[in-house]
C-alpha cells in the first residue's frame, strides 16, 4: 500500500561562490562527493549511513561554539542554537532510518570511526576560525545530498532498488501512518536536507554581511522534538 505524504518544494538550488572561501567550500565538497561515489557507488542505503554521521557534526559543532560565543559577548544568540541542535537531531534520525534498513559492514563502520573524528576535528577549527566559510561548506554539501536523495529515489522508481516499509522510527519521528513506504520518507528526507542547504546559505551570508532573506528557506518537514524522549537507563544492582 502507497500512501500519500505531503509534497515539499526541493527543487536543485546550488549558490554560485562569491570569493575564496566559498570556492574553497565548493571544491571540497566535490573533492568528498568523488569520493563518495568511488566508495559506494549506486549502494544508496549504504552511503546514507556514512554521510548522516558526518552531516549530524556541523550542527552540533556550531550550536556549542555559538552557544559559547552568546556566553562570552552576553548577548542573545537570534534563534541559531535551537536551528542548529534541531539540524544535528534531524540528521541523526535520518541515520537512525537508514540503520534500520542497511546494516553497515565492518568496513563501513570503520570508515565511520575514521571519517567523523577527522571531520569533527577538521570542521570544528574551521567554524573557530571561519565560520562563515563553514556555513557555505554545510550548504554545498546538502545540495549534494539533495541530488544524491533523488538519484536514490529514481532508483526505487526504475525497480532497481525495493521500496519496502518505512521502519518504525521514521514513523514516530515524522508521525507518520503504518504502511507509509522508503520511497515517502526518503522524500522527506530530501525535503530536510534541502532546508538544511537553504538554512546554511543563509547563515553564511548573514555572517559575510550579504543580503539574507530568511523567507526564501524551503519548508522542513514536520517532525517530533526528542526532548522529551529521554530514556534514563538504570544499572543493574
Amino acid at each position: 500500500m502507497t500512501l500519500t505524504v505531503k509534497k515539499f518544494d526541493t527543487t536543485s538550488s546550488h549558490y554560485d561562490p562569491q570569493g575564496f572561501s566559498d570556492r574553497f567550500a565548493l571544491k571540497t565538497t566535490k573533492i568528498l562527493r568523488w569520493f563518495a561515489d568511488t566508495f559506494f557507488a549506486k549502494r544508496y542505503g549504504n552511503r546514507a549511513i556514512v554521510l548522516e554521521t558526518v552531516a549530524a557534526v556541523p550542527g552540533m559543532v556550531g550550536a556549542t561554539l555559538t552557544h559559547l560565543r552568546a556566553l562570552r559577548r552576553m548577548e542573545d544568540d537570534g534563534g541559531w542554537i535551537r536551528t542548529l541542535m534541531d539540524e544535528a537531531e534531524n540528521e541523526r534520525m535520518h541515520l537512525m532510518t537508514f540503520i534500520a534498513i542497511a546494516q553497515p559492514s565492518w568496513l563501513e563502520r570503520v570508515v565511520i570511526l575514521i571519517v567523523q573524528w577527522f571531520f569533527y576535528i577538521g570542521f570544528f577549527f574551521l567554524y573557530l576560525i571561519a565560520p562563515k566559510t563553514a556555513h557555505r561548506l554545510v550548504g554545498y554539501f546538502e545540495e549534494e545530498a539533495v541530488l544524491s536523495y533523488t538519484l536514490y529515489l529514481e532508483e526505487i522508481d526504475a525497480g532497481r532498488h525495493p521500496n519496502i516499509l518505512a521502519p518504525d522510527v521514521a514513523l514516530h519521528y515524522w508521525d507518520l501512518p503504518q504502511g507509509t513506504m522508503l520511497r515517502e520518507v526518503i522524500e522527506i528526507i530530501r525535503a530536510d536536507e534541502a532546508h538544511h542547504r537553504d538554512t546554511n546559505h543563509y547563515m553564511a551570508d548573514n555572517l559575510a554581511g550579504l543580503e539574507a532573506d530568511y523567507a526564501k528557506v524551503a519548508s522542513a518537514p514536520l517532525h517530533i522534538s526528542m526532548d522529551n524522549h529521554i530514556v534514563i537507563k538504570h544499572s543493574k544492582q
